[in-house]
């Protein structure tokens, strides 16, 4: 079966590497059949809609690479549809270096990370940019009226190839968020505690 993203990914220097490290017949053989790893599933879509940022990698016109994070209200990169994303994009350090690269190399790849539970998506999309005051009609499906921060645009995705990483070398890492869900059963047992101590005071009085 063809992965969409190893075709992309797999260049002709790649694969030398490959074959240099022993790893190339393990990989040629995913290189035949019907397409895969293009359309995002239901299991893409989920991971995307609860994710609160994202690493977005671009090249400017001289070859250097970009690689800039960009946060939000989790959600905030909508799925629109199985091969199209696309989120509002905030005002930031005023550099525009990301939006400078896709200016004249609308290529990038995404990481989207889930460092509590060790998992990782790639995405390699092509970005179409609206600036805000041209496109208020996007700004309506893509902004979020709970977040307080200035939209200076809307970036559209389009979805080229994805692939899940191995979890083998993700480091663990937690919100504060995930923290306290984490430590719900904790704080009731406290307050269980707490509850029993207050009545055998009483009780002793």
């Amino acid at each position: 079966m063809s992965n969409k993203y190893h075709d992309i990914a797999f260049t002709p220097s790649v694969k030398s590497a490959q074959e240099h490290y022993g790893f190339r017949k393990h990989y040629a053989k995913f290189e035949s059949g019907a397409e895969n790893n293009v359309r995002l599933t239901d299991a893409e879509v989920d991971f995307i809609e609860q994710r609160d940022g994202f690493y977005i990698a671009t090249v400017s016109e001289t070859g250097q690479p970009y690689v800039q994070f960009r946060g939000g209200q989790a959600g905030f990169l909508k799925v629109l549809d199985e091969r199209t994303l696309g989120y509002a994009d905030f005002r930031g350090n005023l550099q525009y270096i990301s939006v400078g690269n896709l200016a004249v190399n609308n290529r990038a790849a995404l990481f989207l990370m889930d460092y509590a539970n060790r998992r990782r998506l790639k995405i390699m999309a092509k970005l179409e940019i609206y600036e805000a005051v041209r496109r208020p009609d996007l700004l309506e499906k893509l902004g979020d009226q709970a977040y307080d921060a200035k939209i200076e645009r809307a970036v559209m995705l389009n979805v080229e190839a994805f692939e899940w990483n191995c979890p083998q070398h993700i480091t663990s890492r937690y919100t504060i968020d995930e923290i306290q869900q984490l430590i719900v059963p904790l704080n009731k047992h406290i307050e269980k505690l707490e509850r029993r101590i207050e009545q055998f005071e009483t009780e002793r009085k």
